[in-house]
């Protein structure tokens, strides 16, 4: 009788997934979500609509505009653009093809990466993909999910299949106890750091050891969010106790008698002792401190008690361009400390830092304390549900208060595909995960970090340690 092979939980989930093996290796993988946005999918839809085709699972599906849509003022209708524009064909395209679409002024409305796990959508040992690269979020519960282009999107309605290759696995243990003013989005600056934003490209990444174990599952979807930033598409974390925890209730999660045949399956989705990774890598999150980004990649980041590094020290000369450029963009000199660097704009949001616990965080840092003045701060929840929450807890008025904006819900200056912005030569403190050029508006420049950090940097009008702040007055 021959010996069951140890398997991990990325090749788990994929081994049920697949619907044929073909000669070169891929595999025609079965899709069990689809999240669907305005920015992805007007070209997936007319695809269908030219070639005559349906959509083969509707309920497989779930629509929401997050990108473009405003996060001011949500009683007025749309102001006439490209985000009016883009919404109105989501709207139709969701009713033509009975899709199942969530309202910008709903309660359910949301980043598409926040709503997903909110309702159920997200569930464990599931496939699930989406028009956007931080699809890797939903890793968190042990689903594969991963971004995906327009044309496959078009294959998914139709088919709920895409022809997919198998990823090698990378297995990241974060050992040690989180130290005081330490946040996830620091584990994972960190991780990133030191494999480089390519150093998980080819790989699926699966997030273990006691570190992540004692994580929530929000802190997990930051965690798994940031998957893509380290070049890899698929992030991963083992279901556990947490995870059924999470879910128990949510709108769409399985109920009764299958909720408890679920929980089962799900808790035996975990790598089995001996599972063989690819490669793996051990960080010790005890020696971490809060981290920042100085460049214009995620891996461009560092300690915020180090210094802007001087590219004449780099001996690489491919390396030492990079810097050379992204020191440019970033008009910072080398050698200068980076709690020295002034900001113009705060932001505490996106699908990596725009939930409950983050802003709870946030608020704890500016609470009875006021933004500076040189500084024009905005707070965008992930979701509806996020903000009434807060709105809920207080948390609403102490940002207010400390001279905050307090927004809708919406993917906002993450992206800079609405009105929220930066101007040229602006800088800002950003809880978001791209600090690329331009991202956040032409000429702005990103400074990448944790919601307390972004808080602290409002108060002082710098990039500041969180940890010297004190407690509040």
């Amino acid at each position: 009788m021959a010996l069951i092979k140890p398997s991990s939980l990325y090749d788990k989930v994929w081994d049920r997934h697949v619907v044929k093996t073909y000669d070169d290796g891929s595999a025609l993988l079965y899709v069990d979500r689809h999240l669907v946005q305005e920015v992805s999918s007007p070209q997936a839809f007319a695809g269908l609509t030219e070639n005559g085709r349906g959509i083969r699972r509707a309920d497989a599906h779930l629509a929401v505009a997050d990108h473009a849509v405003p996060t001011t003022d949500r009683s007025l209708p749309l102001a006439e653009g490209l985000a009016r524009r883009q919404v109105a064909r989501l709207v139709e395209n969701a009713h033509a093809f009975g899709i199942p679409y969530i309202p910008v002024r709903d309660r359910r409305h949301g980043i598409v990466h926040v709503i997903g796990p909110e309702l159920g959508f997200t569930l464990p040992g599931t496939t699930l993909v989406c028009g956007d690269s931080h699809t890797c979020t939903h890793g968190a519960f042990g689903a594969i999910a991963f971004g995906i282009g327009a044309s496959e999107c078009e294959c998914v309605f139709a088919t709920q299949t895409l022809r997919q290759r198998r990823q090698k696995t990378l297995r990241i243990r974060l050992e040690g106890e989180r130290p005081e003013g330490v946040e996830v989005k620091d584990f994972i600056l960190a991780i990133i750091a030191t494999i480089g934003v390519g150093g998980g490209a080819g790989y699926a990444i699966e997030y273990a050891g006691p570190a992540v174990a004692a994580l929530s599952m929000e802190q997990r979807m930051t965690l798994c969010n940031m998957s893509i930033e380290a070049g890899s598409r698929v992030g991963m974390v083992a279901p556990d106790e947490k995870t059924i925890a999470y879910l128990k209730g949510r709108p769409l999660a399985p109920k009764g008698a299958l909720w408890d045949r679920a929980v089962t399956d799900w808790l035996s989705l975990a790598s089995d002792e001996g599972a063989v990774f690819d490669r793996e890598v051990v960080i010790d999150v005890g020696a971490l401190a809060p981290f920042v980004s100085w460049g214009t990649t995620p891996e461009e980041c560092a300690p915020i008690t180090g210094t802007v590094p001087d590219p004449a020290a780099e001996p690489d000369a491919g390396r030492r361009a990079k810097i050379e450029r992204s020191l440019d963009y970033m008009a910072l000199e080398p050698g200068m400390a980076l709690s020295d660097i002034r900001i113009d704009r705060v932001f505490i949001g996106s699908c990596t830092n725009g939930r409950i616990e983050d802003l709870r965080k946030a608020a704890d840092v500016v609470s009875g304390r006021k933004v500076a003045e040189s500084v024009a701060a905005i707070v965008v929840p992930g979701s509806m549900a996020v903000r009434l929450q807060a709105e809920e807890e207080g948390l609403d008025r102490i940002f207010i208060d400390a001279g905050f904006e307090w927004r809708a819900a919406g993917c906002s200056m993450c992206v800079a595909m609405n009105d929220d912005r930066l101007a040229e030569g602006e800088r800002c403190a950003s809880t978001s995960n791209r600090n690329f050029e331009g991202r956040q508006g032409k000429g702005g420049r990103t400074h990448l970090m944790s919601p307390p950090m972004a808080a602290a940097a409002a108060l002082t009008g710098r990039l500041t340690d969180v940890r010297q702040m004190g407690r509040n007055p």
